[in-house]
């Protein structure tokens, strides 16, 4: 493995260890059910996918490295689908929005 390989592994894993922290503190910051969930989907599909991409780098050219690779690709689409169907749950539950105090609606 390559130097730059390897450097441009590490950064994956450490910008998808980053996403997953600031999507944990979306969830514990923001008011309600459809924020949280935004801030959970948006940053933990990210952060899976440069994390099992940089995994994938780390591995090389192999069957396993292509493994994760397709692991990578299937998270990224299942996991925006899943975010929607909670949320279409939430709204279908009768979950209201937050509004902020004073505002109309």
């Amino acid at each position: 493995m390559t130097t730059v390989m390897y450097a441009l592994a590490i950064l994956c894993i450490l910008g998808g260890l980053f996403f997953f922290a600031t999507a944990t503190i979306g969830l514990l910051r923001f008011p309600d059910f459809f924020s949280r969930l935004h801030a959970t989907g948006k940053g933990d599909t990210l952060a899976v996918f440069l994390s099992l991409i940089g995994l994938a780098l780390y591995e090389g050219i192999s069957l396993t490295g292509l493994k994760i690779v397709f692991i990578a690709v299937f998270m990224f689409l299942a996991q925006p689908t899943a975010t929607h169907a909670i949320s279409r749950a939430g709204i279908k539950s009768g979950l209201q929005y937050w509004k902020k105090k004073g505002d109309a609606q």
